[in-house]
């Protein structure tokens, strides 16, 4: 009735609501395409996307969102309308609709009308795109067809044992942002393929609130980014910190526990399978209760490695954590682990009918990682030299990514070609791996990151562990508990960020470069070795630009930011 032309998008800029799904399902009936626009977009930001998808109808959720697109309607020529779903309209504006205005809209459009629409699509034809966040230069919007999403839906849930509802009802959460492929995929197409019960977390979910969605509604399945399992395994780490003596021995006795079966699949003795069956019933399912996931029976996490710490501190709660790996230009998960499918540290295998290859392996095997399958995306949009860009002659898609297959076809990714350091002597270093050591090395660390590109060592930026604005989710000054018990234990009265690096506080210096030290001694070669280092004043936040909107690090922005911190590592 608005107008919807074939090809051109419905945006959708909102928090995950019934509204979300609606709006995107409806798009594509329409014949549109489905366009997520990330919530804390700028103006600027959802100009860009909403010009360069030609966006018709703006689907926008409470007033705080409206004003961004007030401020650019008029530099948008394509845009007809705009409909508000959850505030009230403060002032009427032609083109303006609340949810239920639009809804009417449609009373006098015959179902034959929308038949036709649907009846003419086509499987190749562009149904959705995602704007991949770019660390460097324009967001790109990537094409995914009806058959990428159909066919993606169907057959990677499988491959990570999701039940169709006749088989069983799976319920699960919806809270990351569904602009990003991740939430997409799983919660809303999947969602849709299986009959899955889906609710939705409140707003700040990723400020705290998300444990209590959790526990209310108890899932079947819960995916995660890795900050997410790693803020729940610092909020249980807080908890035992603060508990008394006794809770807390039973605690490690019971981890240690599992996290041994877990690791060794031998078998054990009697006396030892008993022990272990009774630490989980006494107390590993009550922790699993407390978090929301006693009925849970698959837990799942991407978008970025998991290190070894959390992947084992799960174990220890008797949780696997089953990794999937793909990107945008994959509609999401191109390899998955599951509970048939499963080594610890790796993603999984390729989905039934995906293919992977490794392009330019050196001598311990490791190469770019390569796709081809029906989960390969169609293009850049308005970018045809990018899209050539990604794909080879042979039509495989190169991901950027590397990583190295065992021999029974598991998959490992070891890291971004782009965050490969080389440094100025031309030694290849993977920051990765020494970033997560000096975080498990110092339970202080939030945030590490490796320097060293062109230089001639490698130094690292620190930030540490503090308490989180409820309101905002900006990092505060406050250190978090388990950070205050890590001070008192070097003997330092630190409680904030600010007075440790103000006076550079001995014992706590001291004592990162101890933990920078031992991390030293296990490097791989002498290259691989932290010579400088430096706490910045405040973690890094999505708001300071420093993390993406999946809590990915930005490597590039951080450098910006930094640069004179950065610079003075290396003058002579």
């Amino acid at each position: 009735k608005l107008g919807l032309e074939r090809f051109h998008s419905v945006a959708i800029l909102g928090f995950n609501s019934a509204e979300w799904f609606i709006s995107a399902v409806g798009a594509v009936f329409a014949g549109g395409i489905v366009t997520g626009i990330y919530t804390t977009s700028s103006p600027e930001a959802c100009h860009y996307v909403a010009h360069d998808s030609k966006t018709n109808i703006m689907v926008v959720e409470n007033q705080k969102q409206l004003d961004k697109i007030m401020q650019i309607w008029n530099c948008l020529p394509h845009l007809k309308a705009v409909v508000l779903y959850k505030d009230s309209i403060p002032e009427r504006h032609p083109n303006l609709y609340t949810m239920e205005e639009f809804l009417e809209l449609g009373d006098d459009i015959s179902d034959t009308a929308l038949d036709d629409i649907i009846n003419c699509q086509k499987p190749n034809e562009c149904c959705v795109l995602i704007y991949t966040s770019g660390t460097t230069g324009k967001p790109k919007g990537a094409m995914l067809s009806h058959d990428n999403i159909t066919w993606t839906s169907a057959h990677c849930s499988r491959a990570g044992d999701m039940q169709p509802a006749e088989v069983q009802q799976e319920s699960i959460v919806s809270y990351l942002p569904l602009s990003h492929i991740a939430a997409q995929i799983y919660d809303l197409w999947t969602g849709i393929k299986w009959g899955e019960q889906v609710y939705f977390a409140e707003p700040d979910a990723l400020k705290g609130s998300l444990i209590n969605t959790l526990k209310e509604v108890q899932p079947t399945s819960h995916m995660g980014v890795p900050r997410v399992w790693e803020k729940i395994m610092e909020k249980l780490k807080d908890a035992s910190a603060q508990s008394g003596f006794m809770k807390k021995k039973m605690l490690s006795w019971a981890m240690s526990l599992s996290l041994e079966r877990n690791l060794n699949c031998s078998s054990s003795s009697d006396l030892k399978q008993l022990c272990t069956r009774l630490a989980d019933y006494l107390v590993l399912a009550k922790i699993r209760q407390a978090l929301g996931f006693s009925c849970c029976q698959k837990h799942f996490s991407g978008a970025a490695p998991l290190n070894t710490e959390t992947l084992n501190f799960f174990l220890g709660l008797n949780i696997t954590l089953y990794e999937a790996y793909g990107m945008s230009e994959t509609t999401g998960p191109h390899c998955l682990s599951g509970p048939y499918i499963y080594r610890q540290h790796s993603c999984g295998k390729p989905a039934p009918g995906c293919k992977v290859k490794l392009v330019d392996t050196d001598a311990e095997g490791n190469g770019e990682i390569c796709f081809w399958g029906r989960t390969v995306f169609m293009g850049y949009l308005n970018m045809e030299d990018k899209t050539k860009e990604a794909f080879d002659e042979d039509g495989w898609l190169h991901s950027g990514d590397v990583g190295k297959l065992d021999k029974d076809g598991f998959l490992f990714v070891t890291g971004r070609i782009k965050d490969l350091i080389i440094t100025a002597g031309g030694e290849n270093v993977p920051p990765i791996p020494i970033e997560d050591a000096v975080k498990k090395e110092l339970p202080i660390v939030s945030n590490a990151m490796v320097i060293g590109d062109k230089k001639k060592f490698l130094s690292m930026l620190l930030t540490l562990k503090s308490v989180l604005d409820p309101d905002t989710s900006d990092p505060t000054d406050i250190l978090t508990e388990q950070a205050r018990d890590f001070c008192q234990k070097t003997g330092s009265k630190a409680t904030t960020v600010s007075e440790i690096v103000a006076t550079r506080d001995q014992a706590i210096y001291q004592a990162i470069q101890e933990g920078i030290n031992k991390v030293n001694m296990n490097a791989a070669n002498r290259v691989h070795c932290i010579k400088k280092w430096r706490v910045l004043p405040r973690d890094f936040s999505i708001s300071g630009g420093e993390l993406g909107p999946t809590m990915k690090l930005k490597r590039l922005t951080v450098l910006e930011k930094y640069r004179n911190e950065v610079d003075s590592f290396y003058e002579e």
